[in-house]
């Protein structure tokens, strides 16, 4: 595994581990981070990995306060470079979004712009009570860039997603919690345990199990009713010959905890 920065990469049993490293400069998002991302990604998906669940996380005070405003400067005199910069972050955080393994965030401090982007393609969140969410891009004449623009108005909703733009207003942890941004708040001391925690409940979750239930919840958002249930109906039959279930249904019937091979 490698532990080379701008980011870290790790396992801790079933769990892969993807943190951001770059404290001292409160994790901005580079070209070099994504591709880090990415790396991790190949690696915890392929055959044979053991990694069940995934976690993003991140080193020092902050999550993740956006992209790296230094590179962004520096690929501003070349179009089709900022150009790459864009796209290439969008097929990152499209490729955690639809990653076959459950993907949680642990975030502390602030989550902002490019940050909050990175968070909102996670699955679960996690934030600790100082958490702080906001988009500041409308303060200096910028834009979402990564998918904030689609992604925060699905969340929250067009009005809420709006003044958010609009007025570039951090959101506090509670706030964030009550319009369905994170799911947990917990004490900033317990974020690391609590996350991993979870992580390794769902380690110990059947992988094609856990993988069937994302690919449905996502691919039949953006459907009608009728369409998701028929994808629903065509999914579940298939899945429910496979070995997974075999094994669950016979711990069920010996009161046993199951122990899935997928």
């Amino acid at each position: 595994m490698s532990t080379d920065k701008p980011v870290r990469i790790s396992r801790e049993g079933g769990v892969g581990v993807i943190e951001l490293a770059r404290p001292d400069k409160f994790n901005c998002l580079s070209l070099a981070v994504h591709a880090a991302i990415a790396e991790a990604l190949d690696e915890f998906e392929a055959p044979g990995s053991g990694v069940r669940a995934v976690l993003v996380r991140a080193q020092g005070k902050h999550f993740c306060t956006g992209a790296d405003l230094d590179e962004v400067k520096h690929l501003r005199s070349r179009p089709a470079d900022i150009e790459h910069f864009i796209r290439y972050g969008h097929v990152v955080l499209q490729r955690l979004e639809a990653s076959s393994l459950p993907v949680v965030a642990a975030c502390q401090g602030l989550a902002l712009a490019g940050g909050s982007e990175l968070m909102m393609a996670c699955d679960v969140v996690f934030a600790s009570s100082d958490f702080r969410f906001g988009d500041q891009h409308a303060q200096y004449g910028l834009v979402p860039g990564w998918g904030g623009s689609q992604r925060l108005p699905r969340i929250v909703g067009v009005r809420r997603a709006l003044d958010l733009f609009y007025s570039a207003r951090w959101i506090d942890a509670s706030t964030a919690f009550a319009w369905g941004l994170v799911n947990y708040v917990v004490e900033p001391d317990k974020l690391a345990e609590v996350s991993m925690a979870y992580c390794a409940q769902l380690a110990s979750r059947s992988r094609i199990g856990l993988a069937t239930m994302k690919h449905l919840a996502r691919q039949g958002l953006d459907q009608p009713l009728n369409e998701g249930l028929e994808l629903e109906q065509v999914r579940i039959s298939r899945e429910l010959l496979n070995d997974d279930v075999s094994e669950g249904l016979a711990a069920f019937e010996a009161r046993r905890p199951p122990v899935f091979k997928s």
